[in-house]
C-alpha cells in the first residue's frame, strides 16, 4: 500500500524560541503553504508544539477541516544549549558523525531516532496521506534516515517554509523536494 507524508519545515518566524510566532511574511508563506498543500489530499495533520510549526500548518488544516495533532518528538534538535562561535561547523561534523554530542545538546542519532518513531507509527496507521510539519534541523535528520546522501549542504539550502514528500511503496521509499519558497 502506498504511503505518503509531507515533511513540512515552518514559515519565517521572529525567533528560535518555541514561543517564536511567525513574522508578517510568514503568515502569508503559511497561507501559500496551504494553498500548495490543500489537493494533494492530506487526511492528517501531526506538528511540533512550536507556535512556529503550529501556525505554519493552521491554515491548511483549517482549509481540510481536520485538527492538528500535537507531538513533541517533532521539536527542534538542540544542538548545544549555549552559544558557539563554531555552531555551522559542529553542525556540519554532525551530520557525519551521528553520535556527535555537545554537552546538554541532542545527538543526531537521538534526533533523528524520535523523529523517526512519529513516522513509524503514522505508517502503522490506516491513514494514507500525512503532513508533519518540524523544524530544519530534525528535518534533516529524518530525510538523512531514508537517503544517506543528504547532509549539512542540504540543510543549509532548505528554505522557509519547505516541503519535501516521502512516499513508501512496500520497501521502497521515494524521497523528493517539493518547494523553493
Amino acid at each position: 500500500m502506498l504511503k505518503t507524508l509531507y515533511i513540512v519545515r515552518h514559515c519565517q518566524a521572529v525567533g528560535q524560541e518555541p514561543n517564536a510566532p511567525l513574522t508578517s511574511e510568514g503568515h502569508f508563506q503559511a497561507i501559500a503553504l496551504a494553498d500548495l498543500l490543500f489537493s494533494f489530499g492530506i487526511e492528517r495533520v501531526i506538528s511540533s508544539p512550536f507556535m512556529r510549526a503550529y501556525q505554519s500548518i493552521a491554515p491548511l488544516a483549517e482549509r481540510l477541516g481536520i485538527s492538528i495533532e500535537i507531538d513533541n518528538r517533532l521539536t527542534e534538535r538542540v544542538l548545544c544549549p549555549t552559544p558557539l562561535d563554531d555552531w555551522r561547523e559542529r553542525l556540519a561534523e554532525s551530520f557525519t558523525n551521528l553520535d556527535l554530542y555537545l554537552d546538554g545538546g541532542e545527538s543526531s542519532r537521538s534526533a533523528m531516532a524520535r523523529g523517526i518513531a512519529v513516522i513509524d507509527e503514522v505508517l502503522q496507521q490506516k491513514t494514507s496521506i500525512t503532513a508533519i510539519v518540524t523544524h530544519g534541523n530534525l528535518m534533516a535528520m529524518i530525510l538523512k534516515h531514508f537517503d544517506d546522501r543528504i547532509g549539512y549542504a542540504e540543510w543549509e539550502k532548505l528554505s522557509n517554509p519547505d516541503v519535501y514528500r516521502v512516499q513508501f511503496l512496500n520497501d521502497a521509499t521515494h524521497v523528493e523536494r517539493m518547494t523553493f519558497f
